[in-house]
């Protein structure tokens, strides 16, 4: 997904080209509007942006001092010059600024979008060139990242070791400078197309998308990873230089960054991904205690949705030796239950049935064994997400309870899929139920402060939560973006007023947030095809 920002000190400028240009026609998703350089850095700073398209004169940040701004913090972000003044000089400092294209007012439509298309190839022909150099060096460095991720699973699970062994293992593995340092772990799920690929292929994609992580994060930390038992990529992030967590600032371009990351490999990989970024520890003590609070905010607010981003706030699994492969082999029914995958939870239980079935359909102390296990996991993911069991399972808790063993596979097959299936409609509906809780606390927002501030950035603080989240949020659960969603009830408030009131059509556009009548006879036109007045004329 392609994300352009627009700025300009005009506000009916920045208002009409983000709504009347088909942005959509070449691939750009969505427009994000600033008033001022001040302004635009302020989103730059929570949102992912590929394209700025800024004018150059504003009063304060300039737009060459913006652009400077920039290619110093956010290098892979393209700018265009939007400007009325053809002196020369604009446009030779708008090169020696590195900027992509220079562009005079007044420009066609035509004449923007395929500017904005070039450069969007581009950018795309840049990270194809990143993706490529990690194809060619996967054999070269195969064996070195390999016992780094081994090491770091042990570290993530848990698993205890002298300190003098670990950091012989962490100087053998050139990772020396992470003791007593602080750490953020960035938790990554491969998604949609990611899972029809072959193993070969798929390995190729995570080696890809770790190289994008060492391009994009790289000026400003080191970075760890590892493929978890959930299939999750698991990078361990450190500033570089400094033991100490970065400051609110570095923790925000952190954050920033995971997002833009998320949208490089929609758009030059070709698949999605969902990214949780956690809250600081220090390294090693609060490895395995970060690493689980992680897992558990992935379960409850990502789940099996697709393509969402989040920051991790302020929120081991036994295997025994046992005849029953199948039960214990990883990922064990905790692990799928822990990343809410239940399709492969379903897919788990009919494996070891199928294992009971085959070896031990008389075995009494095996089909005991499967239910104390099956039984265990569902008590543990129910708490883990503050429920009480009884209240999930409704009348099958009761077998857990009667003293009655099951008597049979078939029984406990039965029992096993009816109940996971009666938790997983319970916490999807939880989900459900919070999401549509939030969309309703956005849409109240919106309606109330249409005449002055309804930007994603001013709805994601009225709600505390990240911009990029809101917007995926509310997309996957409506089906529609927010800013088509703000432009509608404006274009609905518009056409009622004309129809119904003798309010001037000046005074409906203030009304609705426009800055200067043209801007809303712009948009009212592109929306129904006619001017304001001349939709009033119809009903009088």
């Amino acid at each position: 997904m392609t994300e352009l920002l627009i700025v300009d000190d005009e506000v009916h400028v920045v208002d009409r080209l983000y709504a009347t240009i088909n942005w959509e026609s070449i691939g750009v998703e969505q427009v994000y509007k600033a008033y001022s350089g001040t302004e635009a850095l302020e989103l730059l700073e929570q949102t992912s942006i590929d394209i700025v398209l800024t004018d150059i004169q504003m009063p304060g940040i300039t737009g060459l001092q913006l652009i400077n701004e920039i290619n110093l913090r956010w290098p892979k972000t393209k700018c265009i010059l939007l400007s009325g003044y053809s002196d020369f000089n604009y446009a030779k400092e708008a090169i020696l600024q590195g900027t992509e294209d220079y562009l005079l007012k007044p420009v066609t439509e035509t004449e923007l979008l395929a500017t904005v298309s070039r450069v969007k190839d581009k950018l795309q022909r840049e990270w194809e060139e990143v993706v490529s150099r990690q194809r060619l060096s996967y054999t070269l460095k195969e064996n070195l990242p390999l016992l780094r991720g081994n090491l770091l699973n042990d570290l993530l699970q848990g698993r205890k070791m002298s300190e003098a062994s670990l950091r012989d293992k962490m100087h053998m593995l050139d990772l020396s400078d992470y003791h007593e340092h602080a750490f953020a772990i960035m938790m990554i799920r491969l998604e949609s197309e990611f899972l029809e690929y072959d193993i070969s292929r798929l390995s190729l994609m995570e080696y890809a998308i770790g190289n994008m992580v060492e391009e994009l994060f790289g000026e400003r930390f080191d970075s760890w990873h590892t493929k978890d038992a959930h299939d999750y990529l698991v990078f361990v992030m450190k500033k570089k230089g400094e033991p100490e967590a970065p400051d609110k600032e570095g923790t925000a371009w952190l954050e920033r960054t995971a997002s833009v990351l998320q949208s490089a490999v929609n758009n030059y990989l070709k698949g999605k991904i969902s990214i949780l970024v956690s809250t600081w520890g220090t390294f090693p003590d609060e490895m395995n205690a970060l690493y689980n609070r992680s897992l558990s905010a992935f379960r409850k607010r990502i789940g099996n949705e697709h393509e969402l981003f989040m920051r991790l706030g302020d929120e081991p699994v036994q295997a025994e030796l046992s005849a029953l492969q199948r039960l214990y082999e990883p990922p064990t029914l905790n692990h799928l239950l822990e990343a809410a995958r239940w399709d492969d939870v379903e897919e788990k239980l009919g494996v070891i049935f199928d294992e009971m079935e085959a070896k031990y359909t008389e075995s009494q102390e095996h089909l005991l064994e499967v239910y104390f296990s099956i039984a265990s996991a569902y008590a543990y993911i129910a708490h883990k997400n503050g429920r009480q069991l009884h209240q999930l399972m409704g009348k099958d808790y009761d077998r857990m309870t009667d003293g009655i063993p099951f008597r049979s596979v078939n029984q406990l097959r039965d029992w096993s899929t009816r109940a996971l299936r009666r938790m997983k409609e319970d916490m999807d509906q939880e989900r459900k139920d919070s999401r549509m809780s939030l969309i309703n606390e956005i849409r109240h927002f919106i309606e109330q402060n249409l005449a002055s501030d309804v930007s994603l950035q001013s709805i994601a603080e009225h709600v505390y939560l990240h911009p990029v989240y809101v917007s995926k949020i509310y997309k996957l659960e409506t089906g529609d973006n927010l800013s088509d969603y703000v432009n509608r009830l404006r274009m609905d408030k518009a056409a009622y007023l004309l129809k119904h009131s003798s309010v001037k059509i000046y005074e409906i556009a203030t009304q609705l947030g426009y800055q200067r009548p043209h801007s809303f006879n712009h948009a009212f036109k592109k929306h129904y095809g006619m001017t304001p007045q001349e939709y009033r004329d119809q009903y009088t």
